[in-house]
C-alpha cells in the first residue's frame, strides 16, 4: 500500500499518513485547523512487515482503510502527566 506523511506546519513532531498523495479530503476540518498547512515529508510503501520509528505498521494500515488518514501525535501526548 502507498503511503504519503506530511508534517505538521503547526505542531511539531505530529504527522500525518495518507494513502493518497494530496488527498485530504477523509480528514475532519477541526483536525485541519490544528495540524495547520500539511507539508510533504517522504512516501514509502507500507506493509504489515514494515518497521516504522514509532508507530505499528498494521495500525497505520487499518487506520488508513476505515479512516482514510492516521495521525502520529509527539510522544509526550501518548502518556499522561
Amino acid at each position: 500500500m502507498p503511503c504519503y506523511v506530511y508534517r505538521s506546519s503547526r505542531k511539531q513532531d505530529t504527522y500525518l499518513y495518507l494513502p493518497a498523495k494530496d488527498d485530504f479530503s477523509s480528514l475532519p476540518e477541526a483536525l485541519m485547523r490544528v495540524f495547520g498547512a500539511p507539508v510533504f515529508a517522504l512516501e514509502f510503501e507500507l506493509t504489515p512487515e514494515r518497521r516504522l520509528a514509532r508507530e505499528d505498521a498494521v495500525q497505520v494500515m487499518e487506520n488508513l482503510r476505515s479512516r482514510g488518514f492516521h495521525l502520529q501525535m509527539p510522544a509526550e501526548n501518548e502518556t499522561p502527566a
